[in-house]
């Protein structure tokens, strides 16, 4: 028998620990570390390593009869080719990170142009100094601007509190430069080292300056073709300026990079893990100092307490963006800008390009249905690429939408599209914009095309409505035609025009008249003495088929000529009756049936 008592499991366990060396707790503390930063981080050096470091095939979303893509993006080899991440560089975070910090910029020197708004604001334009070498000054030394550069002109809109200093600019404005296009960056009101002079600040629905500065540059070179691309913020309000001109614009091709697209859905993103609220005081801080740089005009406009305290994006729209640019609230201001609901209206050839890895930008926000519906955009989305860097190659001192839009621009400069008269046509046409919505009248075309009314087809209809019933009193002016008259003709090519109440009046007589002569010719049938039963009815017969003879000769030809337009229209129409109404029917025809046989097989009573 053993007297001692048994050692307690746990200080045996203790025991075992402590004879393990510490070199092999320190192993695995990393590797739980490593493990733990692998998903915090978002890295996927494993999954590129298993691939063969052959990268991701490039997303491409598009209208299948989209011109753009027949003549212009399928030609482009980069967009059609694969993405792969500089390896040491294998995250969005990391790469996002080491765009802000390093970038690997070429050197660019700018020379910079000062413009002033119709409000007061200033703008620095900033060109591409490499020109002056080459002779083609887009402005004389005395900052007068020169007339007459055919040259393509690139004008690029940075994202938030981002300028000409940024190293993603600089790739862009350095390739594009090297291949001889005259390159401009818009910085926005504040940034660029010059002072806020105006009531107003940009925001992500800020449009008023790209307008004027695209609206200037165009002026000032009308020969030159335009073009512009948008990062972040400024592809925001990028896209909602195009969508806003419409056809009206100068602009032959754009492209918008990592957009935000829907505002609303990026607030909530944002807000939603550690790194990304990260994220959030990164940029929360990057517009306080934009504010504190402009203090003398912020902190009479905005709530200058709010702003300082501001810890996100929203605490810093609550206090200074509503306010300035009169919303309601921070979510009004959100949905109004975002650009998703804008892109359907966009009318020239437009690049989208995104990552689906995008820390900041979420692809939840990404409108993949509006970008396929319209026949002007292509969206381009690549598995991996962060926040605007995209780096490529090794030594990651390439930018691989740098490239695309490079590419892009060229093939779309030597295109049809350069040359076209811009109409306004488009397959994306709003809704809210349409004609027919906005018009209380219709035209009924010969071929069963149904278009709006205005002011100048009506009176066109006023004077041929005139002709037609000269003679006939109550349609002295256009008012009183419209105005006052709730009826309308359908004439025999099928166009609808309104009646005055003395028309509908008189047509009313003589159609009672009429009424009143076939009832007569009736009443005689009907009261001849020899006059059979069946000469009686086919009598009345006749005289409702002679009533319904007018309105027949109305609808059929109207309908023939629906149903040759729209015939697939017609079908659908049908089936949506067949089958609401089925249920009714149904029932009775079941009601119908269940009678018939219970009457074939019930037997008679004796």
């Amino acid at each position: 028998m053993f007297s001692e008592e048994a050692e307690s499991p746990y200080t045996l366990l203790l025991r075992a620990v402590l004879i393990i060396p510490i070199s092999h707790f320190v192993i695995g503390l990393l590797l739980i570390l490593t493990v733990f930063l692998y998903n915090f981080l978002e890295i996927h050096i494993l999954r590129d390593l298993l691939n063969g470091f052959r990268g991701d095939p490039v997303i491409l979303t598009f209208n299948p009869s989209s011109h753009v893509y027949r003549d212009v993006v399928s030609k482009c080899r980069v967009l059609h080719g694969r993405y792969l991440p500089t390896p040491w560089l294998c995250s969005p975070n990391i790469q996002t990170l080491f765009l802000h910090f390093f970038g690997n910029a070429p050197r660019v020197n700018f020379r910079r142009q000062i413009f002033m708004t119709s409000d007061g604001g200033t703008l620095a334009l900033d060109w591409a100094k490499s020109h002056i070498q080459e002779g083609k000054l887009p402005f004389r030394s005395n900052d007068s601007e020169q007339h007459g550069i055919k040259n393509p002109i690139v004008i690029i809109v940075p994202g938030l509190t981002s300028d000409s200093k940024s190293s993603y600019i600089k790739h862009l404005v350095f390739n594009m430069a090297k291949h001889g296009w005259d390159v401009v960056v818009s910085n926005h009101r504040g940034l660029g080292g010059v002072s806020v002079t105006s009531d107003s600040l940009y925001n992500a629905g800020w449009t008023e300056d790209v307008r004027a500065v695209i609206d200037h540059i165009h002026g000032k070179h009308p020969e030159a073709p335009l073009f512009v691309v948008g990062t972040s913020i400024g592809a925001n309000i990028l896209v909602k300026y195009l969508a806003e001109d419409g056809v009206s614009t100068p602009i032959v091709g754009a492209a918008s990079i990592c957009s935000p697209w829907d505002l609303l859905v990026c607030d909530r993103f944002i807000n939603r893990k550690l790194l990304q609220r990260l994220y959030n005081l990164a940029l929360a801080i990057g517009l306080k100092d934009y504010a504190e740089m402009h203090e003398a005009v912020l902190s009479r406009l905005s709530n200058w307490e709010g702003v300082k305290k501001a810890r996100s994006v929203r605490d810093y729209d609550d206090s200074a963006t509503i306010i300035l640019g009169n919303y309601e609230t921070v979510d009004t201001y959100y949905r109004r800008c975002s650009s998703s609901i804008f892109v359907g209206g966009v009318m020239v050839p437009l690049l989208c390009i995104s990552s689906l890895d995008d820390p900041i930008c979420t692809s939840e926000a990404i409108p993949w249905d509006e970008c396929r519906l319209n026949k002007n955009v292509v969206l381009a989305t690549t598995k991996h690429g962060g926040h605007l860097p995209f780096f490529e190659g090794f030594a990651a001192k390439r930018v691989w939408w740098v490239r695309a839009v490079d590419e892009f621009f060229c093939v779309l400069n030597s295109s049809p599209f350069r040359h076209r008269k811009k109409q306004a046509v488009s397959s994306a046409v709003s809704s809210l914009n349409s004609p027919i919505d906005h018009a209380p009248y219709v035209h009924m075309l010969k071929d069963g095309t149904v278009t709006a009314v205005g002011d100048e087809i009506a009176e066109g209809e006023f004077v041929h409505q005139e002709k037609d019933h000269k003679g006939k009193s109550g349609i002295s002016s256009l008012d009183s035609l419209i105005d006052h008259s709730p009826y309308v003709h359908i004439l025999e090519d099928g166009t609808v025009t309104t009646a005055t109440d003395e028309p509908a009046e008189t047509e009313a007589m003589q159609q009672d008249s009429d009424h009143k002569g076939k009832n007569e010719e009736a009443s005689i049938i009907l009261s001849g003495d020899g006059v059979h039963e069946e000469e009686k009815a086919k009598a009345m017969q006749n005289s409702q088929l002679q009533n319904c003879r007018g309105i027949g000769e109305l609808i059929v030809p109207t309908m023939n000529q629906l149903s040759r337009r729209h015939r697939f229209s017609l079908w659908i129409l049908a089936y949506i009756a067949v089958i609401t109404t089925w249920p009714v029917l149904g029932s009775m025809l079941s009601i119908f049936l269940k009678r018939r046989i219970r009457a074939l097989f019930s037997k008679p009573k004796m």
